[in-house]
């Protein structure tokens, strides 16, 4: 899925199940020492994922440990993202020089849960969905509003070190497959993110690369 949606040289690799056993380095295996199995799995997989992708990128598997707000920390050089949820596990990776910063994220292609569009949604943002949902109906728009907003925190975040919120990002999504996260902060040193979707099955994935 990320291949159609990410341009190279940037190194993506995904899964659709966890019947591959990841190696974890010990710092990794420390963070979940206490995780139930499914959380185990998810963890493990998708670093199985980034070690793939740093693989093809040149550079030697390491421990993909969390930063300060959970984003993933990175060898010097290399800019990416993480993602995983039912069904799917996923890394987007790239040489600095080449990108500046990346974003994704997989959701199931459902009907988010009741009440959570008016948690994330800014009222333009849900003015649109109607219009959306007669372009076309079998999209869950809802939940891919959702997903580009975290694509957004996701590519915005390495790039300024600050907080995002829901309310701080106006997305445009469009049935073409793209979609537009304006950001809405004063003084921002980032005005917005252009980025594409794709549904699935029952995945959607949203994506933003931002070239150096």
């Amino acid at each position: 899925m990320l291949e159609q949606l990410l341009p190279p040289p940037i190194a993506a690799v995904e899964r659709f199940d966890d019947e591959q056993p990841a190696d974890l380095f010990p710092e990794e295996e420390a963070l979940i020492v206490n995780a139930v199995p499914k959380r185990r799995a998810e963890f493990g997989s998708a670093r199985a994922c980034a070690r793939d992708a740093l693989r093809t990128l040149g550079i030697a598997p390491v421990a993909i440990l969390p930063g300060p707000k959970r984003e993933p920390r990175w060898p010097d050089g290399v800019v990416g993202s993480l993602t995983h949820c039912a069904g799917y596990r996923a890394a987007a990776l790239a040489l600095s020089t080449d990108f500046r910063t990346i974003g994704i994220d997989a959701e199931p292609h459902a009907p988010a849960p009741e009440g959570v569009l008016e948690a994330i949604a800014l009222p333009a943002e849900i003015e649109r969905i109607p219009v959306l949902r007669a372009e076309d109906p079998k999209i869950c728009w809802d939940r891919l509003l959702f997903s580009a907003k975290e694509s957004t925190y996701k590519a915005w975040f390495p790039v300024t070190r600050r907080w995002l919120g829901f309310e701080d990002a106006d997305i445009t999504l469009r049935a073409d497959g793209t979609f537009h996260s304006r950001v809405l902060l004063p003084d921002t040193p980032v005005a917005g993110f252009d980025g594409r979707w794709l549904v699935q099955g029952d995945v959607l994935v949203t994506a933003i690369a931002v070239p150096a």
